[in-house]
């Protein structure tokens, strides 16, 4: 039994990594890798400690199976956290960074903001949070694109 449930812990931990996101948070990195791999890239304003549909968003969406596999031929991702609680506070240099991105891509301050640009960091246009499956949420990225 004791075997069972080891090999069972680390297959899932295994597993866990096959659909693990890679957030960005360098978008400097993140636009120049946008470029070299022809995709666009989402930025997304999230209060990760403190704001409920930011929580809800990372949870119903970007954790799911279908964002995982969507966004890693798709996009690239970058998180700009503005965390409130101390525990969950960011170095002085993330912490300019994500104010920089803000000033640039959120001017109104909301949260959650999802921000897509092209491999050129032009605005294709910003979202919030939706009470929709990860299908549909996709599918919204996917439409802003095209327009």
């Amino acid at each position: 039994m004791y075997i069972k449930t080891i090999t069972f812990s680390i297959l899932f931990f295994i597993s866990s990594f096959g659909f693990s996101q890679d957030w960005k948070i360098d978008f400097e990195a993140a636009k120049k890798l946008a470029s070299d791999q022809d995709k666009n890239i989402i930025i997304v304003f999230s209060g990760s400690d403190w704001c409920a549909p930011c929580i809800k968003l990372d949870k119903n969406i970007w954790q799911s199976e279908a964002f995982k596999k969507e966004a890693e031929k798709e996009w690239l991702l970058v998180k700009a956290d503005f965390p409130r609680k101390r525990a969950n506070e960011l170095s002085k240099e993330q912490t300019d960074h994500n104010r920089k991105l803000a000033e640039k891509y959120n001017m109104e301050g909301s949260f959650p903001l999802v921000v897509l640009l092209d491999k050129n960091a032009k605005v294709l246009g910003k979202m919030g949070f939706k009470n929709v499956t990860p299908e549909e949420y996709i599918k919204m990225i996917h439409d802003i694109a095209k327009k």
